[in-house]
């Protein structure tokens, strides 16, 4: 599993980051947890407000920072 949390490196990009982490050991899950912090490359996905996440090259969240258990949810549907 591929995640990805978009974003500049603001306070709520690193929440989401760390919130990921959480979600991904709690879960038991393999997964593969990377920083995008290229504007362009955050475009790409259609992004326009950050922090985001993408799981598995789909957009799951945007322009806020989920709960840890939405999270989960997102990492279960992709499993």
């Amino acid at each position: 599993m591929n995640i990805k949390i978009l974003g500049m490196g603001c306070a709520n990009c690193k929440k989401l980051y760390q919130s990921a982490e959480e979600a991904v050991k709690e879960l038991n899950t393999d997964a593969n947890i990377e920083k995008v912090e290229d504007i362009q490359k955050i475009m790409e996905y259609g992004v326009m407000r950050t922090p985001a996440i993408v799981i598995n090259e789909k957009v799951k969240a945007f322009g806020r920072v989920p709960s840890k258990d939405e999270i989960k949810e997102y990492i279960k549907e992709e499993n």
